[in-house]
């Protein structure tokens, strides 16, 4: 088996998804995915305290592949984010109300779980980590003097993508797991609709309409599982920030020419053995966004976009609780469901550049579940829906703010599917 699946034919598989996960998508958390694999979105993106579930496991806790074996994970998410904006007594926003298209996203994940002779294993995976993406159409704009869209450029959007590569190593020492998983991120951007912002950006051909750039930087996931007794185990996991490089494209519409670094973020829970069958799991996972400040800032007066200290979105740092449960009904059938709250990274002084990234979901439900078609196969499902949020605001236009109002809102539904193998 060994030479089936040889250190070529894996990174083969790896690229084949790492091109797939090229696709825009928004995720739940702000643009930080509620998990990763349809296990972990089944039971609500909980599980830092378990190990042993699968390959995949060691993208929310390195930890946790300690005891997983050697397996194979490949997994598909479709994604479908309903997200808009109504606006009334605006002076540069389009009025009335729009949606955003362009409303399904496949976002595919693969990993790969080698134990080593030495009592180690060895995680290689790829994923997305989340994104954000907006489509407005040319619609008509009766503030912009017989010009057209959002904000009086055309049809606006943006599309934000995100991919993790990851070579994690873990072990188990006694009650204690750990693990260690530098990793290398991809991003990539483009942003279309903003040439009006020109009057107040230090670079006016860096700003919109110039098509996909990319940026690449190097991070570190590390985490700890510790059993303090058969039926409790406590986890922590800890993603370190992203100091990504610029995106030049964009150097007139990101803080400080073109910065877009990735938040750091930390996760800690616990989980319960209830029964011989039934674990619940508790998480809270803080990210991050004040340490990226073309993503935190809001309206700034004294700085031109991209200029050090200048606008970004506003966002504010999020912190989430997830609550989970699996229920290994028998040999062949396990049910997961899951609850996480997240608190709105938007403030509703920020919905005016707000409405490009409208991530203001808070409440989300999950039910999934694993089916053992034989000793070596698995196939694992989950579905997840976030309810509509709306958070509105007064509109700040590049000559200051007016008594316009801005409401932005967005709901979710996701559906998950996955294939394991055990070797």
């Amino acid at each position: 088996m060994r030479r089936k699946w040889s250190a070529r034919r894996l990174a083969g598989v790896a690229a084949v998804m790492a091109a797939g996960l090229g696709a825009p998508a928004h995720a739940t958390e702000g643009y930080v995915a509620l998990g990763f694999g349809p296990i972990q979105r089944g039971q609500g993106g909980a599980g830092v305290a378990t190990t042993g579930f699968d390959a995949m496991s060691g993208t929310i806790n390195p930890a946790a592949t300690a005891t997983v074996g050697r397996s194979l994970s490949l997994g598909m998410e479709v994604f479908s984010p309903s997200r808009g904006y109504t606006a009334d007594g605006t002076f540069f926003v389009a009025p009335g109300s729009h949606r955003s298209n362009a409303n399904y996203f496949p976002i595919p994940n693969f990993a790969y779980n080698t134990p080593l002779a030495s009592g180690g294993v060895l995680t290689f995976s790829a994923y997305g980590n989340g994104g954000m993406n907006t489509t407005y159409g040319n619609f008509a704009n009766a503030n912009c003097g017989g010009g057209s869209g959002v904000y009086c450029g055309g049809a606006a959007g943006v599309d934000l993508t995100q991919l993790f590569l990851s070579v994690a190593y873990a072990r188990k020492d006694g009650a204690l797991s750990w693990g260690i998983a530098p990793v290398v991120a991809v991003q990539a951007f483009k942003a279309k609709g903003l040439a009006a912002f020109g009057a107040i950006s230090s670079d006016p051909t860096s700003l919109s309409n110039n098509g996909l750039d990319w940026s690449y930087g190097i991070g570190l996931r590390a985490g700890l599982i510790y059993e303090l007794s058969s039926a409790v185990s406590f986890g922590l996991s800890a993603q370190s920030k992203f100091n990504m490089s610029k995106f030049s494209k964009y150097a007139g519409l990101f803080e400080n020419g073109g910065d877009f670094d990735i938040p750091a973020q930390v996760t800690a829970g616990v989980a319960v053995k209830a029964s011989p069958d039934v674990t619940l799991m508790l998480d809270y996972q803080r990210i991050f966004y004040s340490g990226v400040k073309s993503v935190s800032n809001g309206f700034v007066t004294t700085a031109p976009l991209g200029a050090p200290g200048a606008t970004g979105f506003g966002w504010d740092d999020v912190d989430v609780i997830k609550l989970g449960v699996a229920w290994q009904q028998n040999d062949q059938m396990t049910w997961r469901a899951g609850y996480a709250h997240s608190s709105n990274p938007l403030g509703s002084e920020d919905v005016t550049l707000g409405l490009l990234a409208p991530g203001v979901v808070t409440n989300h439900f999950t039910l999934g579940g694993s089916y053992a078609a034989s000793e070596r196969d698995s196939f694992d499902f989950a579905v997840e829906y976030a309810p509509n949020v709306k958070v509105s605001g007064g509109e700040v236009t590049p000559g200051g703010p007016t008594p316009g109002r801005i409401t932005v809102d967005m709901d979710q539904v996701g559906v998950s599917f996955g294939w394991r193998r055990t070797f």
